[in-house]
């Protein structure tokens, strides 16, 4: 391994002028010494040369290629760097940038580890910060974790939840959601395999739909995705990774196999509720007629034809609670808001256990976040008081 901590201004990535810094930058800290080969340390380097140079000169405010102070991405250098050496240690390879899924198992990792709380703050601030240099420089999502760690040393806690009326309204507000494809807008092929569908739907002779039975049929597209993460309470990670083998409108469950969940711990039943099974069966007949589905098993995809991802799903969420009448404004409304409202109530109606299983958690720790009463509860309480 060649000179180890690089000086960023040493490595020509100024236009104007070199930084004046007392301390060098790490590009590659010493910890690192040894894990790379000459190839892989090559490609390392200049992607995180790109990174920290990304920071010092935009990345605080990219709009106003206002950048962090040399203290700030001096940090953000050996926090993220901690990061990735963790991340080839569990693949056993070296890998380069990271994924959201990487992010999420090193957050699991940290709140179970023995580091302060104030050391796991700041090291979840360095991942928002590799977050948002990859979304603005690669167009990923940016990375949601489950919870949040209190860098001024509080306990981490999940983040904010739906109240059981903000459920059933985001409930009612998906079921508005989604219209198939209009009558005209088909070719007659086309038109055929829809006629089919709206037979089945409508219960009526394929040859007696007419043009007119197009507007009563709504699709259940969107409405069968926001009611399955109202019932097993899924990860943006696994809404994208969702297979149509999943769906087990029999038995109304999910079953999520270990090598397809989001952190790949085992093979879990999830139980959904009769009124979402039905939402999923007619899902999967209605999605036969798409033809953005017919190479592919995903069992949902945005209307461009790629998989979900963070972005697109908070921009769904938001646009429920705007239908829904549900304020947003200083609350941290993420797709994890659905999620962590799973957590709250499952425990509050039944035990930390069934919260466990349907959250699919490993760790018990982590369902523990969950063993706290609702505020409404809390309210309620102190009116009984007097």
């Amino acid at each position: 391994m060649e000179d180890l901590p690089i000086t960023l201004s040493r490595c020509n990535v100024f236009t104007n002028g070199e930084l004046d810094t007392e301390r060098p930058i790490p590009v590659v800290p010493k910890s690192h010494d040894g894990v790379l080969n000459e190839k892989q340390l090559v490609d390392y380097k200049d992607r995180r040369v790109r990174f920290l140079s990304w920071l010092l000169k935009v990345g605080k405010h990219p709009e106003k290629a206002e950048g962090y102070s040399p203290y700030t991405v001096y940090s953000t250098a050996y926090r993220t760097a901690r990061f990735d050496l963790w991340l080839w240690e569990q693949k056993n390879e070296y890998t380069y940038p990271p994924q959201s899924d990487d992010a999420a198992a090193y957050m699991d990792w940290l709140a179970f580890s023995d580091q302060s709380q104030v050391m796991k703050g700041k090291a979840q601030e360095g991942l928002q910060h590799l977050s948002k240099w990859l979304h603005h420089e690669y167009g990923y999502d940016e990375w949601e974790f489950e919870y949040t760690f209190d860098g001024s040393g509080g306990n981490h806690q999940p983040q904010d939840f739906l109240t059981r009326e903000e459920r059933r309204a985001i409930r009612q507000a998906a079921l508005n959601e989604g219209n198939i494809p209009a009558y005209d807008s088909l070719t007659a092929e086309e038109r055929n395999g829809w006629k089919l569908y709206i037979s089945n739907a409508l219960g009526k002779p394929y040859d007696e739909v007419t043009r007119e039975d197009w507007n009563e049929v709504n699709g259940w597209e969107i409405t069968s995705l926001v009611w399955t993460s109202l019932d097993a309470g899924l990860r943006p990670n696994e809404v994208r990774n969702a297979r149509t083998e999943w769906v087990d409108t029999r038995n109304g469950v999910l079953r999520i196999p270990k090598d397809e969940s989001s952190k790949n711990e085992g093979n879990w039943t999830v139980s959904l509720t009769e009124r979402t099974a039905t939402a999923l069966s007619r899902w999967l007949d209605e999605r036969e007629q798409y033809k953005r589905y017919e190479d592919t098993d995903t069992l949902w995809l945005t209307s461009h034809g790629n998989p979900h991802g963070s972005s697109s799903l908070r921009r769904l969420l938001h646009r429920l609670c705007d239908q829904a009448g549900i304020e947003t404004a200083n609350r941290k409304m993420s797709w994890y808001t659905i999620r962590h409202s799973v957590g709250t109530y499952m425990t509050k109606e039944r035990d930390l256990a069934a919260a466990k299983a349907q959250l699919r958690h490993k760790n018990p720790m982590t369902t523990m976040k969950y063993d706290q009463v609702p505020v409404e509860d809390r309210r309620n309480a102190l009116d009984r008081m007097g």
